[in-house]
């Protein structure tokens, strides 16, 4: 059974194995891999510095930098196993907006089809309304049908289609 966890430097190998089933430099949305865009990550101290860095961002009194936001990031694991990510941003800025959302999620690519994005999305809506939002923005790409459905899924409304800086997005909002 899949639970949502804080990330934790003892999942090392397990993130590691996951981060290789990528290809090289495919962005990971959720995983909060842009707090450590050149970090060598197998290390144990720098990766341990970047779950440091997971878990701050959602202190809100951290700052997180400009053009960032303060966000919870919680890890899909099944026992000692990572099988993705996902992130609740607690609140938008301009390029959230247009391109990325409150919610981001990614799921290991041997991980898919199981209906983990469904999952992790629905037990974070929650942790939204916890936060005092009323309605969350999810976004994915225009051709990403499984993604699309998980946030049809979870009574995400599609409010546009629109070409942005980061190609053709699907942009749903989800009443809490």
């Amino acid at each position: 059974m899949p639970e949502l966890i804080v990330p934790t430097g003892r999942l090392q190998s397990s993130w590691l194995a996951a981060r290789d089933e990528w290809p090289p430099g495919a962005h990971q949305d959720g995983t909060g891999l842009r707090l450590a865009p050149d970090a060598d990550l197998d290390s144990p101290a720098v990766f341990l510095e970047w779950v440091e860095r997971l878990q701050q961002q959602s202190d809100r009194s951290v700052a997180v930098g400009e053009e960032r936001v303060h966000a919870t990031h919680w890890w899909i694991v099944e026992g000692d196993s990572y099988l993705g990510a996902v992130d609740l941003r607690h609140y938008l800025n301009a390029l959230l907006l247009d391109v990325g959302g409150h919610i981001g999620y990614s799921i290991r690519p041997s991980f898919r089809r199981r209906g983990l994005a469904t999952w992790a999305l629905g037990t974070v809506l929650p942790e939204a309304r916890a936060l005092g939002l009323d309605r969350v923005l999810v976004t994915c790409d225009d051709d990403n049908i499984g993604s699309a459905r998980s946030i049809e899924r979870n009574g995400g409304v599609l409010e546009d289609v629109r070409t942005t800086d980061a190609g053709i997005k699907r942009r749903y909002w989800i009443t809490l």
